[in-house]
């Protein structure tokens, strides 16, 4: 209702940031983009695994009263939400990474095409992280999660993504004195990325903040560290 934190006034945006359970993923590089379907199924028997997911993070477990009483902010959930979307904190999140190398054991993150199969492995495998993901996977399974929850989700792919590990909001590049090349940057040019935005207003930094908030699953460097 109108009083909620991520009530959406427009109802077309209710339907497809709320309600609609399939979407288009876009990967690739600029040059070749790809349009993946992918089936989010919010609404398909996910909320007690949904719910399950609070009840595992590190939040809870750490302060399981301060937790349940924060679950009514969308900011935060949504916090909790992005880690547990990824198990790289040994925190039984959903879903393992990997970028390189031969995944013939398990799962190839290209053939997964929705959100349900892997929520409900997840569960079936008394919570131990699936194997495998990518930015898009986390990224469409955590908008099924914060959908299932009630908060407005979307996806966001950026070509062409910077990647910058140290801080300086810069890709460095490093050359000799005769031009060549030197290999001694850690920034790096992804060919795409894919993440989150979540619709709720900004109480604690006041209304020119309302509205789309980035959120981003993809386990990447801790931040400052």
């Amino acid at each position: 209702f109108s009083g909620d934190d991520v009530y959406m006034s427009n109802e077309n945006e209710r339907q497809e940031y709320v309600l609609n359970e399939n979407g288009i993923i876009f990967v690739g590089n600029a040059k070749y983009i790809e349009a993946r379907g992918w089936y989010y199924g919010q609404f398909q028997d996910l909320l007690n695994i949904c719910l399950t997911m609070l009840d595992l993070s590190l939040y809870y477990r750490q302060d399981p009263a301060m937790d349940v009483s924060r679950r009514g902010d969308p900011k935060y959930v949504g916090r909790v939400i992005s880690s547990m979307i990824n198990g790289n904190d040994n925190d039984n999140g959903v879903l393992l990474g990997k970028w390189q190398g031969s995944f013939h054991s398990h799962e190839n993150p290209s053939r997964w095409d929705g959100s349900v199969v892997i929520l409900k492995k997840w569960r079936q495998d008394n919570y131990r992280p699936v194997q495998y993901g990518q930015c898009w996977v986390f990224a469409g399974v955590m908008c099924t999660v914060l959908r299932c929850l009630g908060i407005p989700t979307r996806l966001v792919s950026n070509f062409n993504s910077a990647h910058d590990v140290d801080r300086n909001l810069s890709i460095d590049k490093y050359y000799d004195s005769s031009g060549r090349s030197l290999n001694i940057s850690k920034d790096s040019t992804w060919d795409y990325h894919v993440w989150n935005e979540s619709w709720f207003i900004r109480p604690d930094l006041g209304r020119p903040y309302n509205g789309w908030q980035v959120l981003d699953a993809t386990p990447q460097e801790q931040s400052r560290g």
